[in-house]
């Protein structure tokens, strides 16, 4: 299925490919961080970085590229938002690494290590929907796999936070883990909101 028979610039679906690929980058280093020595979060923190500003880059190169075109693969609207979902993805990876560093977060916890995976899960999945964007006869199956998986996320949290209050005495160790299995639910809340984008985007053109 084509979007339109009209001439276009297509560099859109590259740009977007490109930025999916960066966040399963990112999310695979935020694996092997939650998964290795602390000693190391600062190393795997500054890849993920790199990264992140790299999907920041391409997000810039999306808005002035729109700026300029004349016609568009599909809405410029549609294009400017699922640039920006694809972006606060990366940017929830990073904060979730910084957060990590910065508050000193030792002996991360199974539901830190599980989140962190579904998140990396989550990221392939967007990868293969972005990438069949232009020819999306296929899509769903990504888009049902990205619902069924932020769902498993959400269960997990709700069973982080729930251990969370019910063991930790320390208020202070309980308030920065608290933000950290926020800022990843927030993440994989983020790529539920990426599928929604391309699921609307698909239907519109269908």
């Amino acid at each position: 299925m084509a979007f339109s028979l009209l001439p276009r610039e297509d560099e859109y679906f590259a740009f977007f490919s490109q930025m999916s690929a960066k966040i399963q980058d990112a999310a695979q280093l935020l694996v092997q961080m939650v998964e290795d020595d602390d000693s190391k979060f600062e190393h795997y923190y500054l890849k993920i970085k790199k990264t992140e500003n790299s999907c920041d880059e391409l997000t810039h190169k999306i808005t002035t590229k729109l700026n300029k075109s004349f016609v568009t693969p599909f809405d410029r609207e549609d294009i400017y938002e699922l640039s920006v979902a694809l972006d606060d993805v990366c940017d929830y990876i990073d904060a979730a690494a910084r957060a990590i560093l910065i508050y000193d977060i030792r002996g991360l916890t199974e539901h830190a290590r599980s989140l962190a995976e579904i998140m990396y899960r989550l990221a392939v999945q967007i990868h293969g929907s972005v990438s069949i964007l232009n020819k999306p006869n296929d899509i769903n199956r990504y888009i049902v796999e990205i619902h069924r998986l932020e769902n498993e996320a959400d269960d997990v949290y709700f069973r982080a936070i729930g251990e969370l209050f019910r063991k930790e005495e320390n208020p202070i160790t309980l308030i920065k883990w608290k933000e950290l299995y926020e800022i990843l639910e927030n993440a994989t809340d983020r790529c539920e909101s990426v599928a929604n984008i391309i699921e609307s985007i698909v239907l519109k053109h269908s």
